[in-house]
């Protein structure tokens, strides 16, 4: 078995470059690998899988023939695309995972997780994430046109940088005690997440955290294969 992990790329109208740079990646890959984890944030934003423009098509399209071609593909959740549903999963043919999601993997107990769950500094953004996600505010959301949704989105992203701007960078981090936390309470030998945009290998005592990058002047993926796993970075 042979799995790749991505996440934080970031795709949107805009990044045309990256966007092509993503289809290169699932050209390359083809029958690379068994498994395909695609670790939240694939997008800048979602505003709902009403929203079915020529460039949520070309990636829901690549998506779907990717997986085709003989690679199951699993995505959760990130900040950005937590509105991504059950439509564009099925056009897309991906399978959604929870946060954290956990599996046995040859003799090693994996965990993965888009990351933000580890990041319990930042207070600010775990309240606006529990607003965010509750039932209520995402229907009152979905129930706007695309037009108000797109204004809104730009909104809370300006909100966000500028916020972001006055921060520690180690506010930003995951929390060591939550990760070692996390890591006893569940037994795991490796966690992978990224969100953070800090690409590294950490080794502790008992377990190991490996964090992706994102996609900007380099993409980042991690291969696990048997019992060998590879951070790697790659020009785009």
């Amino acid at each position: 078995m042979n799995l790749a992990f991505i996440s934080d790329l970031h795709l949107s109208e805009e990044t045309l470059e990256l966007n092509s740079a993503f289809f290169n990646f699932l050209n390359r890959h083809n029958n690379a690998f068994d498994q395909l984890f695609i670790l939240g944030d694939l997008f800048e934003v979602w505003l709902g899988d009403d929203d079915t423009s020529s460039f949520t098509n070309d990636i829901s399209n690549a998506l779907s023939k990717f997986s085709q071609k003989g690679t199951e593909i699993f995505f959760i959740h990130g900040n950005r695309d937590f509105l991504i549903g059950k439509n564009f999963l099925a056009r897309s043919e991906m399978t959604l995972l929870s946060d954290p999601f956990i599996f046995e993997f040859f003799d090693k107990k994996i965990a993965l997780s888009h990351g933000d769950i580890f990041c319990t500094d930042d207070l600010d953004y775990q309240n606006f994430k529990k607003e965010v996600r509750t039932q209520t505010w995402q229907n009152n959301f979905l129930s706007k046109s695309l037009l108000e949704r797109k204004q809104i989105a730009v909104n809370m992203r300006d909100a966000s940088k500028s916020l972001s701007m006055q921060k520690q960078s180690t506010i930003m981090d995951v929390n060591e005690n939550a990760v070692q936390k996390f890591a006893e309470a569940y037994s795991i030998d490796v966690l992978i997440h990224g969100h953070t945009h800090r690409p590294n290998t950490h080794t502790y005592e008992n377990f190991e955290r490996i964090v992706l990058g994102d996609w900007s002047k380099y993409g980042w993926v991690i291969t696990l294969e048997d019992h060998k796993s590879k951070l790697e970075k790659f020009t785009l």
